[in-house]
């Protein structure tokens, strides 16, 4: 199976909803078993909260700053990003054309090892 990031984004956004009142800026791809693959575009503002499952970026385009409790971590084209589950997290200072996939896997609390 292939997909398609240029496809995915040409979806978006999706209507604006309370929580992201500029448009939902993520897309669901893939979903196999507990794991699931987002085309996700910040834009004006990252609102993310905690997730339930383990998660890992991969940056496909631009720079920002990923920001895990509190802890500033520079990210660019090409890089991996792991996230905990339930860490608070929000992507700052981000491009324009910042992108990435986020990938979600594993049980609710994240895996222990």
């Amino acid at each position: 199976m292939v997909i398609s990031l240029q496809n995915a984004l040409s979806n978006l956004p999706l209507p604006a909803t309370p929580k992201w009142p500029h448009g939902v800026w993520d897309i669901e791809v893939l979903k196999h078993g507990t794991m699931s693959l987002i085309a996700y575009k910040p834009t004006v503002q990252d609102f993310q909260t905690t997730h339930e499952q383990d998660e890992l970026y991969i940056v496909m385009a631009g720079v920002a700053d990923l920001i895990i409790e509190g802890i500033p971590q520079a990210c660019k084209t090409g890089d991996a990003l792991f996230v905990p589950a339930l860490k608070n997290h929000r992507f700052e200072n981000f491009s324009d054309d910042f992108v990435v996939w986020a990938i979600f896997w594993g049980p609710k609390g994240g895996e222990r090892n």
